[in-house]
């Protein structure tokens, strides 16, 4: 019995001291090359309402809001994951051709207002609230 006492009081302790993620506010300066030619690129007059740096256990990752409330993030290299316009469509050019070519055949009278590159599929919702995923190549594997 007081072994499994010390087991929990150690593993509360552990669970207690480990911080989950940490937001750190930044400047664009400090984005990683990548993420500021990106922005300079799509994004070049929009102004930043909040950018920062978020540190989780694994993995390192940049958030960007703009005041219009649109939303960038970036992984470690600098890398978009994931583009989030509220107000507006997501810029034509950060779209895969093949996604566009797509969505403009099967719902033309939508638009992007945001998508998210993961790993093994793109997630692209439209305006008309239609959400499309897309395999590595290209393929539409679902509509939600």
């Amino acid at each position: 019995m007081k072994k499994t006492m010390f087991i929990l009081a150690c593993a509360l302790a552990l669970a207690i001291g480990v911080k989950a993620d940490d937001y750190r506010p930044i400047t664009r300066e400090q984005l990683p090359e990548k993420a500021q030619t990106f922005l300079a690129t799509y994004f070049p007059n929009s102004k930043t309402s909040l950018i920062r740096k978020d540190i989780e256990i694994t993995e390192l990752s940049y958030d960007l809001i703009f005041v219009d409330g649109c939303k960038v993030e970036f992984d470690r290299k600098g890398n978009w994951t994931e583009v989030d316009c509220i107000t507006h469509p997501v810029p034509v050019g950060i779209v895969p051709e093949a996604i566009s070519k797509t969505i403009k055949a099967q719902y033309p009278e939508a638009t992007i207002t945001k998508i998210e590159r993961e790993h093994r599929h793109y997630e692209v919702k439209l305006s008309n609230r239609v959400e499309l995923t897309f395999n590595k190549s290209m393929q539409l594997i679902d509509i939600d």
